[in-house]
């Protein structure tokens, strides 16, 4: 498979066509809006991103790559959806918070940039693809020596399946339905092998979890739905 390759034609389609909807925080994506902070504060437990050069990789409408520049980064935004990159383009200029986009994969800018990146971002994104760990070996790529690459998924768990698509998709309405196939969850130890393939070492990792009763996201130790990892390539 070829990084060209390396897209369902579908998932693009159907990203794309929630453009218009990405930035309204009480639409059908407002759980992205929602656990947008909690990255932001995991990725600041790991890293000052003042002055840092951030690559967001499946940037969607921008929503993560806005919250990073907003702490000072150099930060650009990468997808293959030219429908999200118009509105996360169009809402940068709305809001004069300075961010780059462009259309390209992980694998095309890391062969014209090996080690050009701080930080390396990708979020919501390799569940999402066909050879996620063309994408984990990318994102080691991009990251220089000494920098940290962010990923956030779903586990593959029956309890994951449970949460994130029975209850989310289908009973509390949380994210459209279709948004997520269990078969493509990914589980905390491939992930970790994905990353180790590509020189990169393990350095934290938490549970994005929900309370339905508060109807509130937190940063906790349950890892069995959605997680986030940190990995630094060393020097």
């Amino acid at each position: 498979m070829t990084a060209a390759d390396n897209v369902h034609p579908h998932e693009i389609h159907k990203f794309g066509a929630q453009a218009e909807r990405w930035w309204d925080p009480n639409g059908e994506l407002h759980t992205l809006h929602a656990v947008n902070p909690l990255r932001l504060a995991f990725i600041g437990r790991q890293v000052d991103l003042a002055g840092k050069r951030v690559v967001d990789v499946g940037c969607g409408g921008g929503i993560l790559t806005e919250g990073l520049a907003g702490q000072g980064a150099d930060a650009l935004g990468i997808d293959l959806s030219e429908d999200l990159l118009d509105i996360a383009d169009l809402h940068s200029l709305e809001t004069g918070v300075a961010v780059n986009y462009r259309k390209v994969s992980a694998e095309q800018l890391a062969a014209e940039e090996p080690g050009g990146f701080d930080v390396v971002t990708c979020m919501e994104m390799l569940e999402h693809v066909p050879d996620p760990a063309s994408v984990v070996k990318a994102c080691a790529t991009l990251v220089k020596p000494g920098g940290l690459v962010f990923f956030s998924t779903l586990n593959r768990v029956p309890k994951a399946w449970l949460l994130a698509i029975v209850a989310a998709e289908h009973l509390l309405k949380m994210v459209p339905k279709g948004t997520h196939e269990y078969k493509t969850f990914i589980k905390p130890a491939e992930l970790d092998r994905m990353a180790r393939a590509g020189g990169l070492e393990l350095q934290a990792m938490t549970g994005i979890e929900y309370n339905p009763f508060a109807k509130r996201f937190s940063l906790g130790r349950d890892i069995d739905v959605n997680y986030i990892a940190a990995f630094a390539r060393p020097e």
